[in-house]
C-alpha cells in the first residue's frame, strides 16, 4: 500500500511543482500565475467543449506512450515515437492512394493496419540495433525519427504529393468510406476508444500472458532471463514491435480521423509527448489513460491562454518540459532511505526537545573539576 501511495504521490508532487514553476515563470511576463491556473483547468475540463477537444489530444497520447512503455518494460528507453506516428500516418494515406479499397470499416481497418506495420517495424528495427549490433536505442530511435521524418517530407512534397495541394504539400484524400467517424455525434473521433483498449490489452498481456511476463523478466532480471533460456533478442524485438505499432496506429488515426491526408500537420510532437505520458505513468499501460487525458488538456488549454492571456500557444510545451525535468528529479527520491531521516525529525520533534547545555556542568564532589 506504502508503495502504491509513493508511486502516485511522486509524479503528482511533480506535476503541482511544475505547474507552480510555470506560475512563477509567467509572472515575469506580468501575467497572474493564478489566473493561468484557472484557465489551464477552463481549457482542459471546464465545459463540453473542453472535454471533448482534450479527449481528441488524448487519443495519440495513448498510443505513442505505449511505444516507450512498452520497450520500457523490456529494459529499454526508445524515444523515436514520433518517426514511427508520421510513418505510419504516411503508410495510411499511401495504401489508400496505391490500392483501390473497400469504403467501408474493412478499409479503414486496412489502413490503420498499414500504418501498424510501418510504425512496428521501424521501432522493431531499434532494438534489433541494440541486441545484434550493440547500438543505444535511446539514439538510433530518435536518428531514426528524424530520418521518418526526413523521409514523410520527400514522398509527400514529391511522389505522393496531391497535385491539388498548392501552399500546403499532402497526399490526396482518404475516400469519405474510409474515414474514421466521431463518437455519438461528438467532435471526439474513435481514435479516443483504440487508444484506450490498447492501452488495457497491453497491461493484460503484460501481466496475464507468458510472453507479456517474459518481456517483464528480461526487463527487470536480465541475468535471471538468461539463466532460464528466455530467448532476450525476440522479446525485445517483440516488445519494439508492439510499442511502434501501437505509434504507427496513433498516425493513420490522425490521418483517417483528422487530417484526411498526409501532411505536415502530422508532425505535432505527439511522439515526444508521449515519453512525459509514458514516464509519469511509470510505464504502467493503465496509468496512462489518465495521465494521457490530463497532458492532452494541457495542450487544449493553450489557444485559451493565448486567447485571454497573450501567452504564445506553444507556452504548454514549456509546462510539460518543465514537468518532465521534475518527473526524472522525483525518481532520485523514490530510491531514497527516508527512514534515518524520519527517525531523526521524530527524535528531535517537539516532543522530545533537544537538549541545550549552558555553562559547565558540576562535578561530583570530593572529584577535581
Amino acid at each position: 500500500m506504502r508503495d502504491a501511495l509513493a508511486a502516485i504521490a511522486l509524479p503528482t508532487g511533480a506535476i503541482v511543482a511544475a505547474l507552480g514553476v510555470f506560475g512563477l515563470i509567467v509572472s515575469f511576463a506580468g501575467v497572474d500565475p493564478v489566473a493561468v491556473w484557472v484557465l489551464l483547468f477552463k481549457g482542459a475540463f471546464g465545459d463540453a467543449f473542453s472535454w471533448q477537444n482534450t479527449l481528441q489530444r488524448a487519443a495519440p497520447l495513448m498510443l505513442t506512450a505505449l511505444c516507450v512503455a512498452l520497450p520500457a518494460r523490456a529494459g529499454l528507453t526508445v524515444i523515436g515515437g514520433e518517426g514511427a506516428l508520421v510513418l505510419g500516418g504516411l503508410a495510411c494515406a499511401a495504401l489508400a492512394h496505391a490500392l483501390p479499397l473497400p469504403a467501408n470499416a474493412v478499409g479503414t481497418v486496412l489502413v490503420c493496419a498499414a500504418g501498424a506495420l510501418a510504425g512496428g517495424l521501424w521501432i522493431a528495427l531499434a532494438g534489433w540495433l541494440r541486441q545484434v549490433r550493440g547500438i543505444n536505442e535511446t539514439i538510433s530511435s530518435l536518428l531514426l525519427a528524424y530520418v521518418a521524418i526526413g523521409l514523410f517530407k520527400h514522398l509527400v512534397e514529391g511522389p505522393l504529393r496531391d497535385p491539388a495541394s498548392l501552399n500546403k504539400p499532402s497526399t490526396p484524400a482518404l475516400g469519405e468510406g474510409l474515414l474514421i467517424g466521431t463518437i455519438a455525434g461528438s467532435d471526439v473521433h474513435w481514435g479516443l476508444v483504440v487508444g484506450t483498449l490498447a492501452c488495457l490489452l497491453a497491461g493484460l498481456w503484460l501481466r496475464f500472458t507468458p510472453s507479456g511476463f517474459s518481456v517483464c523478466v528480461v526487463g527487470g532480471n536480465p541475468r535471471a532471463a538468461q539463466l532460464v533460456g528466455l530467448p532476450a533478442t525476440r522479446l525485445i524485438v517483440l516488445a519494439c514491435a508492439l510499442g511502434g505499432a501501437a505509434a504507427g496506429v496513433a498516425g493513420a488515426i490522425e490521418v483517417a480521423a483528422v487530417h484526411t491526408n498526409a501532411n505536415a500537420s502530422l508532425i505535432a510532437g505527439y511522439g515526444y509527448a508521449g515519453i512525459l505520458v509514458a514516464f509519469i505513468a511509470r510505464h504502467q499501460p493503465l496509468a496512462i489513460i489518465p495521465v494521457a487525458i490530463l497532458f492532452g488538456g494541457f495542450g487544449a488549454a493553450g489557444s485559451l491562454l493565448q486567447r485571454r492571456l497573450g501567452l504564445p500557444d506553444a507556452s504548454v510545451l514549456l509546462l510539460q518540459g518543465i514537468a518532465f525535468v521534475l518527473i526524472l528529479a522525483s525518481e532520485a527520491l523514490r530510491e531514497r532511505d527516508w527512514k534515518p531521516l524520519l527517525a531523526a525529525l521524530g527524535r528531535f520533534g517537539p516532543s522530545d526537545p533537544v537538549p541545550v547545555v549552558l555553562g559547565t556542568p558540576e562535578a561530583p564532589k570530593g572529584e577535581p573539576r
